[in-house]
C-alpha cells in the first residue's frame, strides 16, 4: 500500500472548487516504513561514526536510538557520550560540536547507502534515557531497601492495646 496524500487547501469555503489553491502537499509513509529507515539510518550513522568519519571528538559517541518523521524527511539521532575513563564525565558540547562538524558528510554517507528519493535531514540529539532510567534504578532500590526494613519491624511488631479491639463477649 502505498503512503498517504493529504493536501492542504486554502480559500474560500464555497462549493465551487474552482476557489481553492493547493498550498502544500503532505506526504505520509507507513510508520513500518519509517520505522525501517530510522534503523537503517541508525546502523549507517553508527558505522561511518566508527569506520569512514576521522575526528577524535566523534571517538566517545554511541548512537542509541534514531527517529524519522512521517513524511521521511527530517531524522533525529539520538546519542550518548562517555569520558575517556570511566572516572572521567564525558564532554557533552564537544561531542555536539563534532557531530555538528560532521553532519554534512553524514547526510551525504546516508544518501549514499539508501535508496529514497530525498535523504533525510539529520538532527542530533543528546539521549537522557540512560540517565534518567539510571535515577529511576536509583529510586526503586532505595524503596527496596526501605520495604526490608518494614518488613523486619513488622516481624518483631506486638499489636498497641488489645489483640482484638472488636471483640463484644468478655468470656472469650
Amino acid at each position: 500500500m502505498g503512503p498517504w496524500v493529504f493536501i492542504l487547501l486554502a480559500g474560500e469555503n464555497s462549493s465551487k472548487s474552482k476557489n481553492l489553491k493547493v498550498i502544500r502537499r503532505i506526504i505520509v509513509a507507513d510508520s513500518a516504513r519509517a520505522h525501517r529507515l530510522a534503523k537503517r539510518i541508525l546502523h549507517i550513522v553508527a558505522s561511518a561514526i566508527e569506520r569512514e568519519i576521522k575526528d577524535p571528538g566523534l571517538a566517545y559517541i554511541t548512537i542509541t536510538d534514531t527517529r524519522v518523521t512521517g513524511d521521511l524527511h527530517d531524522a533525529t539521532v539520538f546519542y550518548t557520550v562517555r569520558g575517556k575513563n570511566i572516572a572521567d564525565e564525558p564532554d557533552t558540547e564537544a561531542a555536539a560540536q563534532a557531530l555538528t562538524r560532521a553532519k554534512g558528510q553524514l547526510r551525504k554517507i546516508v544518501g549514499d547507502q539508501l535508496s529514497v528519493r530525498f535523504t533525510p535531514t539529520l538532527t542530533f540529539e543528546l539521549d537522557t534515557m540512560p540517565e534518567s532510567s539510571a535515577r529511576m534504578e536509583e529510586l526503586l532500590a532505595r524503596a527496596r531497601k526501605r520495604d526490608a526494613e518494614l518488613a523486619k519491624l513488622r516481624e518483631t511488631a506486638t499489636p498497641a492495646g488489645d489483640a482484638n479491639p472488636y471483640k463484644t463477649d468478655p468470656e472469650e
